[in-house]
């Protein structure tokens, strides 16, 4: 039932670090694609004052979600939902932070745009959108493993791969946000920051 990612346990830290500079004091955040939900153990506990909703559009993470909630029991994380970015609506109207790891590279680009256009949808202004990974930068890898994993992803789906900071940065701005900071994280990872325009819609 429950699932373990090993990157999990190298990252999580990391992109604590991170989220606690620049997530709310207090509120909702939501995890989109939370996947095994190690981590979405791991922030709540670390992140006490928030309240935490793990998503993901698997049943089998959905399930292991579910099991690791049971195991460590933090008041704060709330039991997962199903939720596919690219869906039409989603099962939360609104949140103070979103947070997504890991899944814009493992998803077609339909995905990435889908999830700034959801998350203009439920954020108030100046609220952060983080999402971490592997990224390009103009158009470079940050490293050769970078550019071996992208090629693996592509053999596996020619939809996926490691996206640009460019191309995201453009997506996001079309949704109404700004790219208001990147942070290099190990592995050749990064946790960018993107907050909603406080002139948007709000």
């Amino acid at each position: 039932m429950k699932q373990h990612a090993p990157a999990a346990a190298r990252n999580r830290a990391p992109i604590l670090e991170v989220l606690r500079r620049v997530l709310p004091p207090r509120g909702l955040v939501l995890e989109i694609a939370s996947g095994s939900g190690e981590h979405a153990v791991h922030f709540a506990i670390g992140l006490p004052e928030l309240s935490w909703q793990p998503t993901d559009p698997s049943p089998d993470a959905l399930a292991s979600i579910a099991a690791h909630r049971k195991e460590h029991a933090p008041p704060n994380l709330r039991p997962p939902l199903a939720l596919d970015v690219t869906a039409p609506r989603w099962p939360v109207t609104a949140a103070d932070a979103i947070v997504c790891i890991n899944m814009v590279h493992i998803a077609p680009w339909e995905a990435a745009l889908a999830l700034f256009a959801g998350a203009a949808a439920l954020l108030p202004p100046a609220a952060p959108l983080v999402t971490y990974g592997p990224y390009r930068f103009g158009g470079r890898f940050t490293a050769p493993s970078n550019e071996a994993f992208d090629r693996s992803l592509r053999a596996r789906d020619p939809r996926w791969g490691v996206r640009d900071l460019d191309e995201l940065a453009a997506a996001a701005a079309a949704a109404g946000f700004t790219h208001d900071e990147t942070t290099a994280l190990p592995a050749n990872n990064h946790a960018l920051v993107f907050r909603r325009a406080v002139d948007h819609g709000g």
